[in-house]
């Protein structure tokens, strides 16, 4: 089997990274930065997402793991004290694994010339560069909804629901549902601006298309990856085709994860 590991690049992560190396290695395991069986992402949930990132376009191939050296993380299943533990079941185990949905974002240009394809394992943030108010049309399934004006639009996936989404009073969506959820921030609701004022959650056959009313220009976020666009004539965002898949060589139930990460006292 062919492995690749990702350190967030602290003393830690990377001590952690070279021993695993080492040991996989001296188990007959190939270490592949191109095309890995197995990545392995030390750190926390920002690392995963490089390495998510990284490698999605080989997720057909490409099976994912998290260990985190800080704090708790969503996507971590192991901690630092584990690792040998990790390490012989990686070398002794064949590992099962579990898919979560992707969300697909198509942001396309006024001139039709240019069409930037996403895949997003969290959300997507709209937002104006200058910080003023977003005002788009907002389509679901081909049918205008509403006319949202506010500071931006958050479109998360299940696994996603639990971060930005989250933050901004969304639901949690487990990610055996394969569905996005739209969240407003800061919407403006008035006796002349109207929105739904509710997450809204969409399934996989339903296509949300936002379209500018006022500025084209916006700063778009995907996962942790920010860039400016201009001239946008679209931003369409659905269930990808495309799923992640996690190695998991124990139970981690998701609602475990959710009660870890956010309700459980730290000691």
């Amino acid at each position: 089997m062919k492995f690749k590991i990702v350190s967030r690049g602290d003393k830690r992560s990377n001590k952690i990274k070279s021993m695993m190396r080492q040991y996989l290695e001296s188990f007959g395991l190939e270490y592949h930065k191109e095309t890995p069986d197995l990545v392995i992402s030390v750190g926390g949930d920002g690392t995963f997402l490089e390495a998510f990132h990284r490698y999605n376009h080989r997720l057909k191939e490409t099976a994912f793991i998290g260990i985190h050296t800080g704090h708790l993380g969503f996507y971590t299943d192991w901690t630092q004290e584990e690792v040998e533990k990790l390490l012989i079941e990686i070398a002794k185990t064949p590992y099962q694994t579990v898919e979560y949905p992707l969300m697909e974002v198509i942001i396309r240009d006024e001139l039709g010339k240019k069409e930037d394809r996403h895949l997003a394992l969290n959300e997507a943030m709209i937002k104006t560069a200058d910080g003023s108010s977003v005002v788009l049309d907002v389509e679901l399934k081909g049918e205008h909804f509403e006319t949202f004006r506010g500071d931006g639009i958050c479109i998360s996936t299940p696994s996603g629901s639990t971060a930005y989404n989250k933050a901004l009073g969304g639901a949690i969506i487990h990610p055996s549902l394969e569905a996005i959820q739209i969240t407003e921030n800061a919407s403006i609701n008035n006796r002349v601006f109207r929105t739904i004022g509710s997450p809204l959650v969409l399934p996989k056959h339903h296509t949300c298309f936002l379209k500018p009313m006022v500025d084209n220009s916006f700063l778009i976020q995907i996962d942790h990856f920010t860039k400016n666009y201009h001239e946008v004539k679209s931003i369409q965002c659905r269930v990808a085709n495309e799923k992640i898949r996690f190695a998991r060589f124990r139970q981690f139930p998701f609602w475990h994860r959710v009660r870890d990460s956010f309700v459980t006292e730290v000691d």
